[in-house]
């Protein structure tokens, strides 16, 4: 159920005039701006990105860019994206912009999306930066983490809902001697979790929770070392993403950014930006059940200005 109000019919050319109107002078309408691009699905702003070039002879996109700045200047930009080019930038800045590599991001599009989704924002990000997803992947990570995360981007799992449970059974047995062993690491670990298919790894943890009266997330916690504390929590996110349903996964997501001492705006932007058009609605729903509060009250608490009120009309709350 997505949040996102927008007309079912615009005019593209009045759209790229008042956008225009709102770039020009000594000051930005940011407000004027929000009304627009905050009310218009990906299609629309497809065709207005097209029809400004063609108008003005400029980049929407770069003009965007430099009338805006901060959190706002971001969440905007990465609404304006394509929904795949959003994601390959999503993926870049996780990999390439930061002083420690987002694994969280990576590993929420390589597993929450089908397979075939996912490799066709592989291909987008290939043909945007001229190099594989995994190639930048090893370049700016490395020992374990990198091999764990190099393996779940680089698998195509099977999407079929077939289960083994003999199979899962016996690979839940390989999965608690191992942590028994506190070998967290170890390649049979790697290999299951990172290779089969969502259906019948979720009836291998479940047969691990019956089976061993807990489930395996207890379990993979920091031993201490910086190295390690990367890869158990990356570990934990693979199965989070894979066993919970994607819109209860979001909802904790953004709890979470908002329950930090200072938001965590970037995780914010991320779920709203690229579910208004999906299911912000449930992942909505869910928050309030799980808070007792409204998310749209949360942001507006937790963040301000033009950024507040640009998340607040993706979710639906402001005309």
């Amino acid at each position: 159920m997505a949040t996102l109000i927008c007309p079912e019919e615009h005019s593209p050319v009045t759209d790229a005039e008042a956008i225009r109107k709102a770039c020009k002078g000594w000051g930005t309408d940011e407000k004027a701006l929000i009304s627009i691009l905050g009310h218009r699905n990906a299609s629309q702003r497809k065709i207005i990105r097209k029809t400004y070039e063609e108008m003005y002879n400029e980049d929407l996109m770069k003009r965007l860019e430099s009338e805006l700045s901060g959190h706002f200047e971001k969440a905007v930009y990465r609404w304006m994206l394509d929904p795949q080019e959003r994601d390959a930038v999503i993926l870049h800045v996780a990999i390439k912009e930061k002083s420690i590599l987002d694994y969280t991001s990576i590993i929420e599009l390589s597993c929450i999306y089908s397979p075939h989704d996912f490799l066709s924002v592989k291909c987008t990000y290939q043909a945007r930066y001229k190099r594989s997803l995994e190639e930048d992947l090893a370049q700016h990570c490395s020992g374990e983490l990198r091999k764990l995360l190099l393996s779940v981007v680089g698998t195509y799992r099977y999407a079929g809902d077939e289960i083994d449970v003999k199979l899962a059974k016996s690979e839940a047995d390989v999965i608690y001697n191992a942590i028994k062993s506190k070998e967290f690491n170890h390649e049979e670990i790697v290999r299951i979790i990172t290779t089969r298919s969502k259906t019948q790894l979720r009836a291998t943890l479940n047969r691990y929770k019956d089976d061993y009266a807990s489930s395996l997330t207890k379990y993979l916690r920091d031993d201490g070392e910086k190295t390690a504390n990367a890869f158990l929590g990356a570990l934990r996110t693979i199965i989070r993403c894979i066993t919970y349903d994607p819109q209860a996964y979001y909802e904790k997501v953004i709890r979470r950014a908002l329950m930090k001492s200072g938001t965590d705006e970037v995780s914010v932007t991320r779920v709203i930006v690229s579910r208004a058009e999906n299911d912000l609605g449930v992942i909505k729903e869910l928050y309030y059940k799980r808070n007792s509060v409204s998310l749209d009250h949360a942001i507006s608490k937790h963040t301000s200005g033009d950024y507040m009120n640009f998340l607040l009309t993706l979710l639906g709350n402001q005309k």
